[in-house]
Protein backbone atom coordinates (compact mmCIF):
# COMPACT_ATOMS: atom_id res chain seq x y z
CA UNK A 1 0.00 0.00 0.00
CA UNK A 2 1.50 3.33 -1.36
CA UNK A 3 1.83 5.82 1.60
CA UNK A 4 0.92 9.52 1.70
CA UNK A 5 3.87 11.96 2.03
CA UNK A 6 3.32 15.42 2.56
CA UNK A 7 5.60 18.61 2.03
CA UNK A 8 5.36 21.72 4.83
CA UNK A 9 7.40 24.86 3.30
CA UNK A 10 7.83 27.28 5.33
CA UNK A 11 7.67 31.14 4.10
CA UNK A 12 6.50 32.67 7.21
CA UNK A 13 10.24 34.23 8.12
CA UNK A 14 10.68 37.70 8.11
CA UNK A 15 14.52 37.86 7.04
CA UNK A 16 16.44 40.54 8.82
CA UNK A 17 19.47 39.43 7.85
CA UNK A 18 18.60 39.91 4.13
CA UNK A 19 17.83 44.07 4.76
CA UNK A 20 15.35 44.23 2.37
CA UNK A 21 11.83 45.53 2.23
CA UNK A 22 10.63 42.16 0.43
CA UNK A 23 10.99 39.21 2.50
CA UNK A 24 13.64 36.67 1.11
CA UNK A 25 11.55 34.24 0.21
CA UNK A 26 9.90 36.24 -2.25
CA UNK A 27 13.01 38.24 -3.29
CA UNK A 28 13.05 37.52 -7.78
CA UNK A 29 15.71 34.79 -8.77
CA UNK A 30 15.89 34.44 -12.19
CA UNK A 31 12.59 36.24 -12.84
CA UNK A 32 10.81 34.01 -10.41
CA UNK A 33 10.44 34.30 -6.92
CA UNK A 34 12.74 32.51 -4.66
CA UNK A 35 9.87 30.50 -3.27
CA UNK A 36 8.91 29.43 -6.57
CA UNK A 37 11.88 26.81 -6.85
CA UNK A 38 11.16 25.04 -3.62
CA UNK A 39 7.39 24.47 -4.41
CA UNK A 40 8.34 23.48 -8.17
CA UNK A 41 10.43 20.93 -7.11
CA UNK A 42 7.91 19.32 -4.36
CA UNK A 43 5.29 19.43 -7.08
CA UNK A 44 7.49 17.57 -9.47
CA UNK A 45 8.57 14.61 -6.71
CA UNK A 46 6.50 11.97 -5.58
CA UNK A 47 4.76 14.28 -2.85
CA UNK A 48 1.01 13.88 -2.48
CA UNK A 49 0.05 17.26 -1.25
CA UNK A 50 1.61 20.49 0.32
CA UNK A 51 1.02 22.80 3.08
CA UNK A 52 2.78 26.26 2.55
CA UNK A 53 3.08 28.36 5.81
CA UNK A 54 3.40 31.86 5.49
CA UNK A 55 2.09 35.37 7.17
CA UNK A 56 -1.32 36.04 7.31
CA UNK A 57 -0.98 39.32 5.67
CA UNK A 58 1.06 37.36 2.45
CA UNK A 59 -1.96 34.23 1.76
CA UNK A 60 -3.47 35.87 -0.71
CA UNK A 61 -0.32 36.74 -2.39
CA UNK A 62 1.27 33.37 -2.17
CA UNK A 63 -2.35 31.79 -3.70
CA UNK A 64 -2.55 34.75 -6.43
CA UNK A 65 0.72 34.96 -7.77
CA UNK A 66 2.24 31.61 -7.05
CA UNK A 67 -0.17 28.78 -6.55
CA UNK A 68 -2.53 30.32 -9.40
CA UNK A 69 -0.01 31.89 -11.54
CA UNK A 70 2.44 28.72 -11.61
CA UNK A 71 -0.20 25.80 -11.41
CA UNK A 72 0.85 24.19 -8.47
CA UNK A 73 -1.81 21.52 -7.89
CA UNK A 74 -0.20 19.95 -4.70
CA UNK A 75 -0.43 22.95 -2.82
CA UNK A 76 -3.61 22.02 -0.70
CA UNK A 77 -3.64 24.62 1.33
CA UNK A 78 -1.65 28.06 2.93
CA UNK A 79 -1.82 28.48 6.21
CA UNK A 80 -0.71 31.09 8.67
CA UNK A 81 2.14 30.89 10.24
CA UNK A 82 3.54 31.51 13.70
CA UNK A 83 5.88 33.78 16.08
CA UNK A 84 9.15 31.52 15.49
CA UNK A 85 9.72 29.08 12.75
CA UNK A 86 8.88 25.89 15.17
CA UNK A 87 5.26 27.56 16.21
CA UNK A 88 5.23 27.67 12.11
CA UNK A 89 5.97 23.92 11.74
CA UNK A 90 3.71 22.93 14.03
CA UNK A 91 0.42 24.69 12.41
CA UNK A 92 1.32 23.38 9.40
CA UNK A 93 1.90 19.64 11.36
CA UNK A 94 -2.14 20.84 12.79
CA UNK A 95 -3.33 20.68 9.19
CA UNK A 96 -2.37 17.20 8.45
CA UNK A 97 -4.64 14.31 9.19
CA UNK A 98 -4.31 11.11 7.09
CA UNK A 99 -0.51 10.94 6.46
CA UNK A 100 2.51 8.99 6.90
CA UNK A 101 5.66 11.05 5.95
CA UNK A 102 6.17 14.84 6.68
CA UNK A 103 8.74 16.87 4.64
CA UNK A 104 9.94 20.03 6.66
CA UNK A 105 11.43 22.44 3.94
CA UNK A 106 12.52 25.97 4.32
CA UNK A 107 10.97 27.72 1.50
CA UNK A 108 13.96 30.42 1.12
CA UNK A 109 16.22 26.75 0.00
CA UNK A 110 15.29 26.97 -3.84
CA UNK A 111 17.40 23.93 -4.98
CA UNK A 112 16.09 21.16 -2.65
CA UNK A 113 15.86 18.27 -5.90
CA UNK A 114 14.39 15.78 -7.06
CA UNK A 115 17.19 13.24 -5.95
CA UNK A 116 17.66 14.68 -2.06
CA UNK A 117 14.04 14.23 -2.10
CA UNK A 118 14.13 10.43 -3.09
CA UNK A 119 16.97 9.78 -0.72
CA UNK A 120 15.29 11.15 2.15
CA UNK A 121 12.15 9.42 1.39
CA UNK A 122 13.78 6.32 1.32
CA UNK A 123 15.60 7.01 4.39
CA UNK A 124 12.77 7.94 6.29
CA UNK A 125 10.83 4.71 5.60
CA UNK A 126 13.59 2.70 7.39
CA UNK A 127 14.41 5.33 10.20
CA UNK A 128 11.37 7.37 11.12
CA UNK A 129 13.17 10.28 11.01
CA UNK A 130 15.76 11.82 8.90
CA UNK A 131 17.70 15.48 8.31
CA UNK A 132 19.29 16.48 5.01
CA UNK A 133 22.92 17.77 5.26
CA UNK A 134 26.54 17.59 4.01
CA UNK A 135 29.74 16.89 5.98
CA UNK A 136 31.42 20.40 6.53
CA UNK A 137 34.42 21.46 4.56
CA UNK A 138 35.81 23.38 6.93
CA UNK A 139 37.61 22.65 10.72
CA UNK A 140 34.99 23.48 13.62
CA UNK A 141 36.12 25.08 16.60
CA UNK A 142 33.44 24.95 19.82
CA UNK A 143 34.15 28.01 21.58
CA UNK A 144 33.28 28.94 25.21
CA UNK A 145 31.01 31.67 26.35
CA UNK A 146 34.17 34.54 26.19
CA UNK A 147 35.09 33.51 22.49
CA UNK A 148 37.65 30.94 23.06
CA UNK A 149 38.67 27.99 21.39
CA UNK A 150 37.06 25.23 23.45
CA UNK A 151 37.62 21.94 21.76
CA UNK A 152 38.08 20.61 18.17
CA UNK A 153 35.30 18.01 16.82
CA UNK A 154 37.13 15.86 14.57
CA UNK A 155 36.02 16.98 10.45
CA UNK A 156 35.10 14.07 9.14
CA UNK A 157 31.68 14.01 11.98
CA UNK A 158 30.42 17.57 11.79
CA UNK A 159 27.88 18.09 9.51
CA UNK A 160 25.97 21.41 8.30
CA UNK A 161 22.04 20.65 8.65
CA UNK A 162 19.77 21.57 6.08
CA UNK A 163 16.32 20.87 5.21
CA UNK A 164 13.96 18.95 4.06
CA UNK A 165 13.73 17.02 7.47
CA UNK A 166 11.66 14.29 7.57
CA UNK A 167 9.72 11.98 9.86
CA UNK A 168 6.90 9.56 10.66
CA UNK A 169 3.79 12.06 10.57
CA UNK A 170 2.61 10.26 13.90
CA UNK A 171 6.07 10.81 15.76
CA UNK A 172 7.20 14.21 14.61
CA UNK A 173 3.47 15.29 15.30
CA UNK A 174 3.59 13.46 18.86
CA UNK A 175 7.32 15.46 19.77
CA UNK A 176 6.18 18.68 18.63
CA UNK A 177 2.98 18.63 20.71
CA UNK A 178 5.19 17.83 23.83
CA UNK A 179 7.66 20.80 23.16
CA UNK A 180 4.63 23.25 22.86
CA UNK A 181 3.71 22.04 26.46
CA UNK A 182 6.91 22.50 27.97
CA UNK A 183 7.84 25.27 25.61
CA UNK A 184 7.93 28.29 27.83
CA UNK A 185 10.17 26.32 30.82
CA UNK A 186 12.62 25.37 27.92
CA UNK A 187 12.93 28.97 27.37
CA UNK A 188 13.39 30.26 30.97
CA UNK A 189 16.29 27.41 30.96
CA UNK A 190 18.20 29.10 27.96
CA UNK A 191 17.56 26.22 25.71
CA UNK A 192 16.78 27.13 22.52
CA UNK A 193 14.87 25.13 19.37
CA UNK A 194 16.75 25.83 16.17
CA UNK A 195 15.10 22.47 13.69
CA UNK A 196 13.11 20.24 13.87
CA UNK A 197 15.44 17.40 14.57
CA UNK A 198 15.81 19.03 17.78
CA UNK A 199 12.17 18.49 18.67
CA UNK A 200 12.38 14.71 17.93
CA UNK A 201 15.56 14.21 19.77
CA UNK A 202 14.96 15.63 22.97
CA UNK A 203 11.26 14.05 23.18
CA UNK A 204 11.31 10.65 21.75
CA UNK A 205 13.70 8.30 21.68
CA UNK A 206 14.01 8.24 17.87
CA UNK A 207 17.85 8.42 16.42
CA UNK A 208 17.96 11.15 14.13
CA UNK A 209 19.31 9.63 10.36
CA UNK A 210 21.98 11.94 8.25
CA UNK A 211 21.67 11.98 4.88
CA UNK A 212 23.20 13.57 1.64
CA UNK A 213 21.80 16.61 0.72
CA UNK A 214 23.72 19.08 -1.65
CA UNK A 215 26.44 22.11 -1.07
CA UNK A 216 24.40 23.94 -3.61
CA UNK A 217 20.89 23.22 -1.32
CA UNK A 218 21.66 26.75 0.29
CA UNK A 219 19.43 28.81 2.24
CA UNK A 220 18.75 32.33 1.02
CA UNK A 221 19.74 34.23 3.89
CA UNK A 222 21.75 37.63 2.73
CA UNK A 223 22.15 39.37 -0.46
CA UNK A 224 25.47 37.54 -1.07
CA UNK A 225 23.08 34.51 -1.37
CA UNK A 226 21.67 35.63 -3.66
CA UNK A 227 23.90 36.27 -5.93
CA UNK A 228 25.53 32.50 -5.49
CA UNK A 229 21.52 31.18 -6.22
CA UNK A 230 21.64 33.57 -9.38
CA UNK A 231 25.12 31.93 -10.56
CA UNK A 232 23.78 28.61 -9.96
CA UNK A 233 20.96 29.56 -12.41
CA UNK A 234 22.80 31.15 -14.78
CA UNK A 235 25.13 28.00 -15.11
CA UNK A 236 22.47 26.14 -16.41
CA UNK A 237 23.19 23.69 -12.77
CA UNK A 238 19.42 23.89 -12.31
CA UNK A 239 16.46 24.50 -14.24
CA UNK A 240 14.96 28.26 -14.34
Amino acid sequence: MKKKTAGIILAAGSGRRMKSEVHKQYLLLNGKPVLYYALKAFEDSFMDEIILVTRKDEIDYCRRELVERYGFRKVCQIVEGGKERYHSVFCGLQTLTACDYVFIHDGARPFVTKEILERAYETVQKEKACVVGMPVKDTIKLADERGYALETPPRDLVWTIQTPQVFSFALVKKAYTAFLEQEQTLLEEGIHITDDAMVVERFTDTRIKLVEGAYENMKITTPEDLAVAESFLSDGAFPG
